[in-house]
């Protein structure tokens, strides 16, 4: 699993091959598929612990946060992108190479959308909304919005800092939850 995490970080998962993996590991072919059915089920394995790291990380910020609504959302979004662009593997895997891989992961990457929705929920669920709109909507929304800021900053050839990453999430979270402007 080392091997791949840094393999499939770069060059990529599609540029790994189970070769390549064994080689790098020094293990046999055999003793690879012994641990794991292919590539895929090695991916999925390494998402899925990636996943349940950052699901931990960003439980505890939320309940170490303050108890308002912008202190919990500054917490938790810090503790994700803090946790993902601390080895930039963990991002490269999570949020770039998990999409190259096709419909093959599309489960576990649900999975892991999902577990993020219900944990902003739960995080926003005791304060009063503005906007009366679907909260679990909103939650994916701001997902895929803080997806994107990552992937911005694990390509960028120019990365943009930390804390402006933190400060357009905590943004784009809180304006969409003010209500509408009138059309």
């Amino acid at each position: 699993m080392t091997a791949a995490y840094t393999l499939y970080a770069k060059p990529g998962f599609a540029a790994t091959t189970i070769e390549r993996l064994c080689s790098e590991a020094r293990i046999s072919n055999r003793a690879f598929y012994e641990c794991f059915g292919g590539r895929e089920e090695l991916l999925q394995a390494l998402h899925e612990r990636c996943v349940e790291e950052s699901l931990a990380v960003v439980a505890k910020a939320l309940q170490e946060a303050p108890n308002t609504l912008d202190g919990r959302v500054k917490a938790g979004i810090r503790a994700y992108i803090e946790f993902t662009t601390a080895d930039w593997r963990r991002g490269r895997i999570m949020h770039v190479e998990v999409r190259r891989s096709g419909d093959v992961l599309t489960l576990s990457r649900q999975r892991a959308v999902e577990a993020f929705a219900r944990l902003i929920q739960d995080a926003s669920a005791d304060f009063p909304q503005e906007a009366r709109l679907n909260r679990r909507l909103l939650a994916l929304g701001v997902i895929g919005a803080l997806q994107e800021l990552l992937i911005e900053w694990l390509v960028s050839d120019d990365r943009p800092e930390i804390d402006e990453l933190v400060d357009a999430a905590v943004h784009i979270f809180m304006r969409s939850l003010a209500s509408p402007e009138p059309v």
